[in-house]
């Protein structure tokens, strides 16, 4: 059985993942797989007090992700993911680590569960990184007004940004990984990048093969 282009959209919390995802989606007509955000019962608890509920979270987060991804892995058909379970790991539960709102003891259990899980999942064709810097990140996230991400603060999104940048660069060792600096780089609209891209994504799984399947 052949599988669908797997195309995988990492990135900061407020860069745009999931508006890109929905217009990708209509735009080339690809199944998308959206992030457990708002159905979270740990995200509000988790902002108020990250050092009591960070365990709980990834947890949540990674139990609703690889049933997501192993849907994704018997699929036929191309489909977008908006954020993939390596995140989960990569970057939040090691920022949560190192800022001491994560026991060491919690992380090895976290983590050692998380690496068994992984193993049996279908790595992503594509992760295509969208960056923004901490400033413009926080504006965005004030700007959409969830009461959730009302306490995340500048520092909280520095340190996500900072485990971002070096996942990346490993991550681009194993896989193909394209970055796009959305200060720098529109994609919001139609704008010549937001075009440029849905044509580079046509040219990796072309329209004709999708009606093959």
């Amino acid at each position: 059985m052949s599988q669908g282009f797997f195309l995988a959209i990492a990135g900061n919390i407020g860069v745009g993942k999931t508006e890109l995802t929905n217009r990708l989606s209509a735009e080339l007509g690809w199944v998308a797989y959206y992030e457990p955000v708002i159905q979270n019962p740990y995200l509000d608890p988790f902002y108020q007090d990250m050092a009591r509920w960070s365990f709980h979270l990834q947890i949540y987060f990674l139990s609703e992700r690889f049933k997501a991804q192993v849907e994704i892995g018997r699929s036929t058909l191309p489909f977008i993911q908006d954020r993939t379970i390596y995140e989960d790991a990569e970057i939040f539960a090691r920022t949560l680590r190192a800022q001491g709102s994560m026991t060491d003891v919690d992380h090895a259990n976290y983590s050692a569960l998380f690496d068994c899980m992984v193993s049996f999942l279908r790595p992503p064709d594509l992760i295509l990184y969208l960056k923004a810097s901490s400033e413009t990140l926080m504006g965005r996230i004030a700007k959409r007004g969830r009461d959730s991400e009302k306490a995340i603060t500048l520092d909280y999104i520095q340190r996500l940004n900072d485990a971002y940048d070096d996942w990346m660069r490993r991550a681009a060792l194993q896989g193909e990984v394209l970055t796009i600096d959305t200060d720098r780089v529109p994609l919001q609209g139609e704008t010549p990048a937001f075009r440029d891209l849905v044509a580079d994504l046509k040219r990796r799984y072309p329209p004709q093969a999708e009606l093959r399947l």
